[in-house]
């Protein structure tokens, strides 16, 4: 914690390096990537808010898990998920047991590091914030696991 600001304040909205943001259920419905899809997702506007800097998305799944993503990676700064309702199950390079994040727990996955989705509730719900709002997402050069 610091005793001096990072920036001359207070600021104005008008002078805010952010823009003043506030989304509705109404203004953002939920999508899904493709008809099949087993989840969808509404992108709540901190994208347009912060420049591009940062994205928040609320996801839900449609209907119980159909199986794992694959292991990949982001090329992001952070990925971050909190969990609303329900469950989700991650395997991660480097760690010998997949992790859980139920309802109320939130997880910070660490940046570049490779992961797969191995697990999730039928009625999983969540936030996940991503730094930056556009990023990558790629197949590791070699399985892992190994």
């Amino acid at each position: 914690m610091t005793d001096q600001p990072r920036y001359a304040g207070p600021r104005g909205l008008a002078d805010a390096v952010s823009a003043f943001s506030l989304v509705t259920l109404e203004d953002r419905p939920f999508r899904r990537e493709s008809p099949e899809a087993p989840t969808e997702s509404r992108d709540l506007g901190i994208a347009e808010a912060t420049g591009g800097r940062v994205l928040m998305k609320h996801s839900r799944a449609l209907r119980g898990f159909e199986g794992e993503t694959g292991w990949h990676w982001h090329d992001m700064d952070a990925h971050i998920v909190y969990v609303i309702r329900g469950w989700v199950r991650f395997a991660y390079a480097g760690m010998a047991e997949p992790v859980t994040v139920r309802a109320g727990s939130c997880i910070s996955q660490p940046a570049g590091v490779p992961h797969n989705v191995v697990g999730r509730s039928a009625d999983l719900e969540a936030i996940e914030i991503n730094i930056p709002a556009v990023h990558g997402t790629f197949d590791p050069p070699a399985d892992p696991r190994q």
